[in-house]
C-alpha cells in the first residue's frame, strides 16, 4: 500500500502517523489546506506541520494554496453547510488527485481523529472520490486518540490551534452571541493585561 494522508494540521496527525506506522503503514503526509484562515493561521499550522513531520522522519508534500477568494465563492450561499459541501470535498478530491498522478493507490485524512467533524460525511465523500480516481479510501475511526494525539502534541510543544480552520468556525470559537460565553484558558491569560474585561 502507498498512502497519501490529507493532513490537516501537525496535533490532528501525531496519533493518526503512529497508528498507521504501528499497522505497518508508512505515510506520507499531504498538506492541501484551502480553507485555514486568516493566512497567519494558515502559515502557523504550516510550517508546524514541516517541522512535525521532519522530527519524526515522515515525508511530507506541501500543496501551497491559501484559497481565500475560491473558499468565499463557494461557501458564501450555504454558510451552514460549508464543512460538508466544500471544505471536506476540495481537500479530499485534491488529495485524490494528486495520488492518482503520483503513484499512491490509497489515500485517508487526519480529519477522521477530530469528534467535531461529521465522520460520516468524511467516508462518503472519500469513497466518492476513491471511486472517481480508482483509488482505495483507508477509512479509520482514529477518534479513540484523539485525547492521546492531543496530549502527545502539547507535551512536544506543538502549536495547538483553537478552531477548525474557516473564519466562520473562528467566528463560532470566541464569538456567538446565542451561545453561553465560554472562559477559554487563552482568555484567562489576558485579562490581567485588559482591565476594562
Amino acid at each position: 500500500m502507498k498512502l497519501l494522508l490529507h493532513t490537516c494540521c501537525a496535533p490532528c496527525s501525531v496519533y493518526c502517523i503512529k497508528s498507521l506506522r504501528s499497522e505497518g503503514i508508512e505515510p506520507v503526509v499531504y498538506w492541501f489546506n484551502p480553507n485555514i484562515h486568516p493566512y497567519m493561521e494558515y502559515k502557523t499550522r504550516r510550517d508546524t506541520l514541516k517541522e512535525y513531520t521532519k522530527s519524526i522522519g515522515v515525508k511530507a508534500i506541501f500543496d501551497e494554496n491559501y484559497g481565500l477568494k475560491d473558499f468565499c465563492k463557494n461557501v458564501i450561499n450555504d454558510l451552514e453547510n460549508r464543512c460538508v459541501k466544500y471544505c471536506y470535498r476540495v481537500r479530499l478530491e485534491q488529495t485524490a488527485k494528486y495520488a492518482k498522478e503520483n503513484g499512491y493507490d490509497t489515500f485517508s485524512t487526519t480529519l477522521l481523529i477530530s469528534p467535531y467533524q461529521n465522520h460520516e460525511a468524511l467516508k462518503k465523500i472519500g469513497e466518492e472520490m476513491a471511486e472517481k480516481y480508482g483509488l482505495t479510501f483507508l477509512y479509520r475511526d482514529f477518534r479513540q486518540g484523539f485525547r492521546q494525539g492531543q496530549t502527545e502534541a502539547r507535551e512536544l510543544g506543538l502549536y495547538m490551534q483553537k478552531y477548525c480552520g474557516c473564519i466562520f468556525s473562528e467566528e463560532d470559537r470566541y464569538y456567538n452571541p446565542n451561545k453561553e460565553k465560554k472562559d477559554y484558558p487563552m482568555e484567562k491569560n489576558i485579562t490581567k493585561f485588559l482591565p476594562n474585561l
